[in-house]
């Protein structure tokens, strides 16, 4: 058997590519349906299209050993629970031949299962970070979309029961890190090393302080970026649940941010948020003082990421710049915060 952290992503796209194709057998699909790659990232996903039934599907092969099948479907009891239960947009889980949602897909690569989930298409694109003015009113939108999140959680009963992962800061930047660790980022330099530990420990002492009350931490989407909204006129939809987990309500502000926060305009971005959050939500200004940290917990996190997906699309995008401007938002964050 091979360790998935061997390969490529070209061999990760040619080996999902094939367990795409035998998935199909597994739903009720036409013989002529084929797949076409959307998006390679801890996921490979592609898009379903069925000519005969005129009907297009998303298809997520999942990242091997990242979720169980029970944190899975703990993902889908989640999306089910909103469409029924608030007026957020999500895709809809499609379930296979057999009734099941979680489809398990017999491989001779691994060890363990792999498995595939299958979802409704949503139409929509995704916000243009280059073009401010909209964006800033989208994140009004988005604000009030994930208050409405947060307050479906707390109305749910089975919010802090489901198997998910924790998003704190002993699995994000402490002993635990299930990204990684930013250490480990080529271009970390001694002296670099030497200012993201101490913002990493001002994070540590602050969001200690801060606490994990159930009005502050519970079940988050955890990665509400720009690529996993879909804008479609006024709409916004969430799509992408598969890093839900239980972490910090502001940690999805942080993450909605993501490879912007050294940008302009991210102080409008998060006053534009907070207004359509507190349409639906209250937040206390102790809450809101703290909104910098979560952002520069979520930019180390995405270092780290970097690191050690280095092979993807999005870490091929972002070279040293990305860790040079990282330096510069530790330094603005130290003279505030430490």
């Amino acid at each position: 058997m091979q360790n998935a952290k061997k390969l490529t992503q070209e061999e990760h796209i040619v080996f999902a590519d094939m367990l795409a194709k035998r998935a199909l057998q597994l739903y009720d699909l036409s013989p002529s349906s084929y797949i076409r790659l959307l998006n390679y990232s801890e996921n490979t996903t592609f898009a379903v299209v069925d000519p005969e039934r005129k009907t297009r599907t998303v298809l997520r092969i999942n990242r091997p050993g990242y979720h169980t099948k029970e944190e899975l479907e703990a993902e889908l009891m989640w999306l089910e629970s909103i469409m029924i239960n608030s007026p957020i947009i999500v895709p809809k889980p499609i379930a296979g031949k057999n009734k099941k949602f979680v489809q398990t897909l017999k491989n001779d690569r691994y060890s363990y299962p792999l498995h595939c989930v299958m979802f409704s298409f949503l139409q929509g694109s995704a916000p243009d970070d280059k073009d401010e003015k909209n964006l800033i009113f989208q994140f009004e939108r988005l604000g009030e979309v994930t208050a409405l999140l947060h307050e479906q959680v707390n109305n749910w009963e089975y919010s802090r029961s489901i198997c998910r992962a924790t998003w704190d800061y002993d699995t994000m930047l402490g002993n635990r890190p299930r990204w990684g660790r930013w250490q480990d980022r080529y271009d970390v330099t001694s002296g670099l090393a030497q200012l993201f530990q101490r913002a990493s420990d001002t994070i540590s002492l602050r969001l200690g302080r801060f606490g994990k009350s159930p009005e502050r931490f519970g079940l988050i989407h955890a990665d509400l970026r720009l690529a996993n909204l879909l804008i479609e006129e006024k709409k916004i939809k969430v799509i992408d649940f598969d890093d839900c987990g239980f972490g910090w309500f502001l940690y999805d502000l942080g993450a909605a941010v993501s490879f912007i926060e050294h940008k302009e305009y991210v102080p409008d971005l998060v006053a534009s948020w907070l207004q359509g959050y507190r349409k639906v939500r209250s937040l206390s200004k102790e809450e809101e003082s703290e909104i910098p940290t979560f952002i520069m917990l979520r930019r180390l996190l995405l270092l780290a990421w970097l690191g050690t997906r280095h092979d993807s699309d999005t870490a091929k995008e972002f070279g040293t710049e990305f860790t040079e401007k990282t330096a510069e938002l530790a330094e603005k964050y130290l003279l505030t915060f430490a």
